[in-house]
């Protein structure tokens, strides 16, 4: 089943979908981010991975619930101030939680605890909010996976999926047993363990009928009680109160154009695929009659969409490439998912604020938050909202104006971010992300991502130059940037070529300006990988029309921690390049760091030392040099993130003091002055957690300053940009 908007009027609702809004609009900014980590346990290492995946509010709206599988537990989180969330502690569960629910003053709690795939088992427990306390449980003979209370609170559904071993057969259905739907009454949130009604589901779905998967539950205020049965890309609808299905209908498939689908390190929105089965995850009721799928994918499926049915199974929209088109937009798409399926739309939530309803649909691989409106017909994107890395699960508080997300990844262990849970509030003002988007041309959007060095036009203010990293390798591209607008605007991508093709071998981590409408690129090498340490001269087309390697003798004691940046000072013969190394080489102290200057004109090389600051965690090393008026600007930062990062600085040196020695000779050691804290920007942006990479850092012509984030080309990280104007005083 195709989607019905046509290319033109797609490329049309995408643009207009992220114009800034009337100054009066209500819109969502995030608020705060909550680390999952902070509720541990004493007993338990603080690297311990958590995970914040299904999550829920008490009545109230005071506290969050979520469940953490691989903790073996669910959390508390105290929002009576939700700009300042407070770890309110887990209770373990003696199992993995799978899905959590309130109804009343309880919490319901699906427990997996299958010892293996053949042999699925479960309970459902019931948890006292107030005291903390596990009241009982009831054994639902089976593997549970989504939980819903119907909401006049007089039973609960809960989706057995048994689910199937993805390393067997290839992942291949059938895989007895089958999972089914388990109903239960409820008083004031306490089930009744001997109400249960088994719902089988086999004998509905065209794919592998009699090993129902069902992995979604929701339902309306009719007490129907809607099912995703994913991996059979099915949906049934369920009376509540009889257990008898009422209609069940397939999924469908979608034909998908404008889509990347290859990961080859290079975002090209021209491919094509048909007959893409949805395979949905999530389903929430929009109202009474119409649902809304989101579309992740698990088997053989995964069309990057979300669809809305009426409960007939008729389509009323369905969202094809839009909603991956906008991602891209913002930075977010995740290339190495390309090849199999895009941003991965799981999560979904759906509420009134006011008197306008939304939905939310959360993209698993983007790492966003996606804000619709319904209009009752074809649905309004509103917001992208980051949202911490992999969101599985979403709440709304509609009476404290609170939206709320549990993102699952804990990259704690490898140094990167935690699971996190962020809170959003609806109110009036203008969108505080993104903070930097990309034209459409043609149809399709400036693909970018992984930004790293930076350089301001020589004569436009309000222009700047930015380079992406070796994470696009296959596309190594030089991406202006308007600066005047808000969000600031990609208005058009060079690619960097050799002979005429995308140059190869490349890790661009600095830019500077070559005074002939070209460009000095600075790219760091890394011998492993077979990619050299080096300076390229490019022309205004993007053509390589000189390749500089370091000299021998500083490549003796080489790392793959090399140029991260590059600028000039001087013009015309005059000019020297200056680049920063961003760690200790072979030949370096610890503790210092070497500045390297080049005379494109004498082909002479030299060098100062930097000393840099000593680091409380992991290390520091410089990320940018950029030179104006009498100094050099030269970022500084620790390899950490969220509450570890201690050092994100700008420091500057004086151009006077720039004199190099030859290399191999004692090089003299200059003396720097600290000239910004970007961790109080960092934190301030967008109220999450602060990034690890600030890689670039410019002024324009008009002498103001400009910073980004390196967002990693979204492989294990949130995929934010932060893109901002920095506030420095005294430094023209």
């Amino acid at each position: 089943m195709t989607h019905g908007l046509s290319r033109v009027a797609l490329t049309a609702a995408l643009f207009a979908s992220v114009a800034l809004p009337a100054a009066a609009e209500q819109v969502f900014n995030r608020i705060a981010a909550f680390p999952v980590a902070a509720n541990l346990p004493a007993d338990k290492d603080k690297l311990t991975t958590t995970s914040a995946e299904i999550i829920t509010a008490s009545e109230d709206g005071n506290t969050l619930i979520y469940s953490d599988s691989p903790l073996g537990g669910i959390g508390f989180i105290d929002i009576t101030d939700a700009r300042a969330p407070k770890a309110a502690g887990a209770v373990m569960m003696d199992g993995e939680p799978t899905s959590v629910a309130v109804a009343g003053g309880k919490v319901l709690v699906g427990v997996n605890t299958s010892e293996n795939f053949t042999s699925p088992s479960g309970k459902l427990a019931i948890v006292d909010i107030a005291s903390k306390a596990v009241d009982a449980t009831c054994d639902i003979g089976g593997q549970p996976d989504s939980v819903a209370v119907a909401k006049d609170g007089s039973f609960i559904a809960i989706a057995i999926e048994n689910e199937r071993d993805e390393d067997l057969n290839d992942g291949a259905l059938p895989q007895m047993p089958a999972g089914d739907l388990v109903i239960l009454s409820l008083n004031d949130g306490v089930a009744d363990c001997g109400s249960m009604k088994r719902v089988a589901l086999t004998d509905l779905a065209e794919i592998a009928p009699e090993d129902p998967e069902p992995e979604f539950v929701a339902i309306n205020s009719l007490g129907e009680i809607a099912v995703t049965l994913q991996e059979n890309n099915h949906i049934a609808i369920v009376d509540g109160k009889t257990g008898d299905v009422k209609a069940h209908f397939s999924a469908g498939t979608v034909d998908l154009e404008g889509i990347d689908t290859k990961s080859d390190g290079a975002l090209k929105f021209t491919g094509t695929r048909e007959g893409v089965p949805r395979e949905p995850d999530a389903v929430k009721w929009l109202d009474d009659n119409r649902l809304v799928i989101a579309n992740e994918g698990d088997w053989n499926g995964g069309s990057r969409s979300f669809t809305i049915f009426d409960k007939t199974g008729k389509v009323a929209y369905e969202s094809g490439p839009s909603l991956e088109m906008a991602i891209a937009q913002i930075g977010h798409f995740p290339d190495k998912r390309a090849k199999s399926k895009g941003v991965e739309p799981e999560g979904l939530e759906v509420a009134t604020f006011g008197d306008q309803n939304y939905f939310f649909v959360l993209s698993e691989r983007s790492s966003i938050a996606a804000v619709y409106k319904d209009t009752g017909a074809e649905p309004e994107l509103t917001q992208l909202l980051p949202s911490g890395v992999s969101p599985e699960g979403a709440v709304a508080i509609p009476s404290r104006n609170l939206l709320v997300t549990a993102n699952e990844v804990d990259l704690g262990e490898d140094g990167g971010p935690r699971s996190h849970v962020m809170l959003y509030e609806l109110a009036e003002g203008t969108p505080a992300y993104p903070m930097l988007k990309s034209a459409m041309v043609d149809g399709a959007p400036i693909g970018w991502g992984a930004l790293s060095g930076l350089v301001g036009d020589a004569e436009k203010a309000g222009t700047l130059y930015a380079v992406n990293d070796s994470f696009y390798a296959m596309q190594p591209t030089i991406y202006t940037i308007d600066a005047t607008q808000k969000p600031a605007v990609i208005t058009s991508a060079l690619p960097v070529t050799r002979g005429g093709a995308a140059a190869q071998k490349l890790d661009l981590e600095g830019i500077a300006l070559d005074g002939k409408g070209g460009f000095w690129l600075a790219s760091e090498g890394d011998s492993a990988k077979l990619v050299g340490h080096g300076l390229y001269n490019v022309d205004a087309k993007g053509e390589i029309k000189a390749e500089i390697g370091l000299p021998v003798e500083l490549l003796a004691g080489q790392t793959r921690f090399g140029l991260e940046g590059v600028t000039s000072v001087g013009t015309g013969d005059d000019m020297t390049l200056w680049m920063a190394v961003q760690r200790e080489w072979g030949d370096d102290e610890k503790g210092s760091v070497k500045l390297l200057s080049y005379n494109p004109k004498s082909k002479e090389w030299g060098a100062v030392r930097y000393p840099l600051e000593k680091a409380a965690e992991g290390w520091v090393g410089l990320s940018e040099i950029t030179a104006h008026g009498d100094y050099v600007y030269i970022v500084e930062r620790d390899n950490q993130i969220g509450d570890n990062a201690k050092l994100k600085k700008l420091f500057r040196v004086a151009v006077a003091d720039l004199k190099p020695a030859k290399l191999g000779e004692q090089l003299p050691t200059v003396t720097k002055e600290e000239v910004h804290d970007f961790i109080p920007d960092l934190k301030a942006a967008t109220n999450g957690y602060v990034v690890d990479k600030l890689e670039g850092f410019a002024f324009d012509a008009s002498g103001k300053a400009f910073a980004v984030t390196d967002n990693d080309g979204v492989d294990d990280s949130s995929g934010e940009t932060l893109f901002w104007e920095v506030n420095l005083r005294g430094t023209n």
